[in-house]
């Protein structure tokens, strides 16, 4: 039976600052990080020892494979948050990267907590700026200017699990389910493309099937080989075709049918998928049509639909829950809310609206235009378009629509505004993130494998995390209960 799954998805948010001073992108995503973790997160480096961007899941390293640059050599505010996350600033935006969830719904409880942590830093950021400066934050993946940044879903899978595989078997699976996982954007930025709408912000972004690379030549099939646990037995799928969602039903389904998928996979229990020939092609035509029903051509001559694809995945994980006898209530859920996506996808894409993202989007434009009879290049509806993603409650289009229960919530406020404090209790998080919150003073660094204490002895003292299930509550909770200080831990751990 398939091995446990963890999840975490890292996001690069929007920035600008709007007032009389310009101040660039990188020094107003160094300010939001820096004022939230003055307000009361401690300044605990991150630890980047055993971090290998470089290393290459096809085999090797490229030939110019280097040691990272640390956030300290570049002057960029990075901070350790008590739940469990990481919060940052990545070339010229802030990111948060939620901690390691065991499921779906987990992981839509703090990716929610990362848009609150992002309206709060960017409140308290506006006021260390003079008199008339708004700090401006968006969930987004573009600029509308020719730049788009990264939404990363990252898996934890078995290493024995051959990454070909993965790449053949997942690679139709990433085109087709644009569906559910698009965040929707007016136009193009690339020349000569005439698309009034379309699903994904970032599939135009796409040049090649499989790479390194996430910043150039994207690829759909990422090779980075970066477990951030022990590399004997993991390897750490790194995603990076998805787009950021707001709406909870698509973060939902984008996380919860990957961990179905890869179940699959792992247990050789998926039929083989039609291969697609010229994927990239593919994945473009994909996100420029609202239908779901564009035809795409097989490597071996035959035509199939996106809406297809999907049902060959869904029909083999129904079958697959069943017969491994799953009482999994997660599985059982993601099936249901999966399905319900599909068949009304079938009817009609756009009804859909209300629980993904792109459809959500395209039913407020096309309110707006044709109330101010306004065409589809008009800059107002660029403004439309770009203020769904503020993550601001009284100003994002988005979190409007979801004070007035116009879309699909899964998860409560309450359990949001926890999980900005508070980390999953049942991942390595909840050491992580319960070390910074009872012995701030004594933890030096984090990173996602591994926490160094400053204990009083000659030597800093490295705790290992390389198992991502361990490290919970269950499993840690009376320890931590019972030591005074993380002198009193490191001892009672090395005994």
């Amino acid at each position: 039976m398939a091995t446990n799954k963890y999840v975490g998805v890292e996001t690069e948010y929007g920035i600008a600052v709007d007032g009389p001073r310009e101040v660039n992108p990188v020094l107003a995503s160094s300010l939001v990080v820096g004022a939230y973790r003055g307000a009361g997160d401690r300044d605990v480096r991150w630890d980047h020892t055993d971090e290998h961007p470089m290393r290459d899941a096809r085999g090797y390293e490229t030939p110019d494979a280097h040691e990272p640059v640390t956030d300290d050599e570049l002057g960029l505010a990075n901070t350790v948050l008590t739940n469990g996350a990481r919060f940052y600033v990545d070339h010229a935006h802030p990111e948060y990267a939620t901690p390691e969830c065991a499921n779906a719904r987990d992981l839509v409880v703090w990716d929610k907590a990362g848009e609150r942590i992002l309206e709060d830093a960017a409140r308290l950021a506006a006021t260390t700026l003079p008199p008339g400066h708004r700090v401006l934050v968006h969930k987004n993946n573009t600029d509308g200017k020719g730049a788009a940044y990264g939404t990363h879903e990252n898996y934890l899978v078995p290493r024995e699990v051959p990454f070909g595989r993965l790449t053949r078997q997942l690679q139709p699976f990433f085109l087709s389910r644009l569906l559910y996982v698009g965040a929707g954007r007016l136009g193009s930025e690339f020349s000569g493309l005439d698309v009034p709408f379309q699903l994904s912000q970032r599939a135009d972004f796409f040049e090649v099937e499989v790479g390194l690379e996430t910043t150039l030549k994207r690829p759909l099939m990422n090779t980075r080989d970066e477990p951030h646990a022990d590399p004997e037995r993991y390897r750490r799928l790194h995603v990076i075709n998805g787009d950021a969602n707001l709406c909870e039903v698509a973060t939902y389904l984008k996380v919860g049918t990957m961990l179905l998928v890869l179940d699959l996979i792992e247990d050789e229990a998926l039929p083989e998928p039609p291969a697609i020939h010229r994927p990239v092609q593919a994945f473009h035509a994909i996100s420029h049509d609202l239908t779901a029903r564009v035809t795409l051509s097989t490597e071996d001559g035959r035509r199939v639909t996106p809406l297809e694809l999907q049902w060959h995945y869904y029909e083999a994980a129904v079958r697959y829950v069943k017969e491994q006898g799953r009482a999994d209530g997660h599985a059982i859920d993601v099936l249901e809310r999966w399905e319900a996506v599909l068949t009304t996808a079938e009817a009609d894409p756009r009804r859909l609206a209300g629980r993904v993202d792109w459809a959500t989007k395209l039913e407020l434009l096309e309110q707006y235009r044709e109330r101010h009879g306004l065409d589809w290049d008009h800059d107002r509806l660029k403004m439309v378009d770009l203020q769904y993603h503020d993550v601001r409650r009284d100003k994002g289009l988005y979190q409007r629509l979801a004070a007035r229960g116009r879309v699909e919530r899964l998860v409560s406020e309450a359990e949001i505004q926890a999980a900005m404090a508070t980390p999953p209790t049942d991942t390595r998080a909840w050491f992580r993130g319960e070390c910074l919150r009872r012995f701030p003073d004594q933890v030096v660094a984090a990173g996602w494998d591994s926490l160094i204490f400053d204990v009083g002895r000659d030597a800093l003292q490295r705790v290992p995390m390389m198992e991502p299930g361990r490290g919970t509550r269950e499993h840690v909770g009376d320890l931590l209960d019972r030591v005074e200080d993380a002198a009193a831990l490191i001892e009672a751990l090395s005994g």
